[in-house]
């Protein structure tokens, strides 16, 4: 089980870098001179150091985060609020996500999923009876979430907000939830993301986009149009690797969330496809691994980092699709991104070691 779920994560992080060094070649030369400056920088400064806290904490007891999840939630918590605080936190395009520390620059809110989920596999996964007690479970449960729900509107990111809320509420389905207590938690839910989306005239653009490209083509469906362009372009087999036009300056963010619409351009359906299988595989390797955990705690941990990673990815194929709105989150270790693979990698090697025990 180890090897197997070892060798699709390299499998799908290999497969990025390729995507990568071909959707990032124009913008590279234009922005830094160099035609695989995401390419360098992505294997040097994510993909490398990711693997070595890969290995660094599938060799450490997944036992251990069980007695630091407090800590590490209340760690992610303060770091989310210091990119309130002008000293530590800057903003890009009006939104408020990164923290510098120590001329290091991260996303706390990547750290946040990580330790979310620790939390909730521990919280949940040491007493069955917290799952539907309303004073142990249920209140502890809204009230975490709620404060996270608020950091995250702050900044605002309303797509990482949907990905915390979606693995949130799958590891206390997985945990044993009344059908009862989750459906009303989902309305509640629904009903905020509703209003979040109201009182946003960006977010009603966005909306109005997804349900009608057509609506201001160089403007507020711009991206989605481009999307849409290269997907088209690339038919069943594609245009053919290192030909997409739509990289040449017309697509926005070609190395961020945008990545897949290049894929599909220049490897067609049979590459989109091909993007979407090497997900699940990794997906039915981690539900194995849950299955076959020692303990709640292994099983809900695994459990919430595949609905992490597949989550985020189809609300991300979904979105450049024209399926879903669009959310400005990357493509799960294939984008160009320190802090999302960083912790990605190190989430999956605290995978690893509950493979290791099982």
């Amino acid at each position: 089980m180890v090897k197997s779920l070892f060798a699709g994560i390299i499998i799908l992080l290999a497969f990025g870098l390729i995507m990568l060094s071909s959707a990032g070649i124009i913008d590279a030369q234009k922005k830094f001179g160099s035609p695989y400056y995401y390419v360098y920088h992505q294997f040097l400064f994510s993909i490398l150091p990711g693997l070595g806290l890969l290995f660094l904490f599938s060799r450490i007891n997944y036992k251990l985060w069980k007695k630091l999840a407090m800590p590490i939630l209340f760690m992610a918590l303060v770091a989310m609020i210091l990119v309130f605080i002008p000293r530590f936190g800057y903003g890009l395009r009006g939104a408020t996500r990164w923290v510098n520390l120590f001329d290091i620059t991260f996303q706390p809110s990547e750290f946040l999923k990580l330790a979310l989920v620790i939390y909730l596999a521990a919280w949940f996964g040491g007493n069955d009876r917290r799952i539907s007690h309303l004073q142990y479970g249920i209140f502890p449960f809204l009230v975490v979430m709620s404060f996270v729900g608020a950091l995250l509107v702050l900044q605002p990111d309303i797509g990482t907000l949907l990905v915390v809320m979606t693995v949130a509420l799958a590891v206390y389905l997985f945990a044993g939830a009344s059908l009862k207590h989750f459906s009303m938690i989902i309305l509640a839910a629904v009903l905020v993301v509703g209003v979040l989306i109201m009182i946003e005239p960006y977010r009603i653009n966005r909306i109005k986009a997804f349900l009608d490209p057509s609506i201001d083509p160089h403007g507020i469906s711009y991206q989605i149009n481009q999307s849409l362009i290269a997907i088209g372009s690339g038919g069943v087999f594609g245009v053919g690797f290192g030909h997409s036009t739509q990289k040449l300056g017309f697509l926005p963010e070609v190395v961020g969330d945008s990545i897949f619409a290049v894929i599909a351009e220049e490897l067609g359906l049979v590459g989109a496809m091909l993007t979407l299988g090497l997900y699940l595989f990794l997906c039915i390797l981690l539900i194995r691994t849950a299955r076959a955990a020692d303990d709640d705690f292994g099983k809900l941990f695994v459990l919430g980092i595949t609905v992490w990673i597949i989550g985020q990815a189809l609300l991300n194929m979904a979105a450049m699709s024209g399926i879903a709105p669009l959310t400005g989150i990357p493509l799960p270790l294939i984008s160009y991104g320190g802090t999302s693979t960083l912790i990605i990698l190190t989430g999956l090697g605290i995978a690893l070691n509950i493979a290791r025990k099982t």
